[in-house]
């Protein structure tokens, strides 16, 4: 077992203790303004970045893990992120008021929708499926502490799972 953590380890990036997550910036479902880092500020936080619409289905698979796992702890929080480029943006009332219809109205501030800079994302992040999660974890300070794309499997799940227990045991 430890062999195959250190090879998944090896697959996704741990970044350095400081390396503050980039301001990103979009709308919680309610309509109010959201800005990432800031509202995970305090909390270690899973970002769950989708590029695509079949995407939505890994980035809902490993929260619903997440919440499952540390969703009763208060030092921890999650974030759908959507994040829609091209001409998909001239439909943003009628996106938005889908993803309204298809989400709890408990959740609608756990969903941030991001229009535009698709591209830039995935390249900061280097998610190049579109098809998949992008998994962003940040640390109580907003600093990215691990970075992965994928379609969701156990062995991904754990290595998130390990990452984020290890900043938790480390908080003061």
């Amino acid at each position: 077992m430890f062999s195959i953590v250190s090879a998944l380890l090896a697959l996704a990036a741990v970044l350095p203790a400081e390396t503050p997550m980039p301001e990103l910036a979009g709308e919680f479902l309610t309509g109010r303004k959201a800005t990432l880092p800031a509202a995970a500020q305090g909390r270690v936080t899973l970002l769950a970045l989708g590029f695509s619409y079949d995407s939505r289905f890994p980035v809902e698979a490993y929260v619903k893990q997440w919440r499952k796992q540390f969703g009763n702890d208060v030092r921890t929080g999650f974030f759908e992120v959507p994040i829609i480029g091209g001409m998909a943006r001239m439909g943003k009332w009628f996106i938005d008021s889908g993803m309204r219809r298809g989400t709890p109205r408990e959740d609608h501030e756990k969903v941030i929708t991001v229009y535009g800079g698709a591209s830039d994302w995935k390249r900061r992040f280097n998610c190049k499926n579109a098809e998949a999660a992008c998994l962003v974890l940040l640390d109580q300070r907003g600093n990215v502490r691990w970075v992965t794309e994928g379609l969701y499997d156990a062995q991904t799940w754990d290595l998130l799972r390990v990452q984020a227990e290890s900043l938790l045991a480390a908080a003061p």
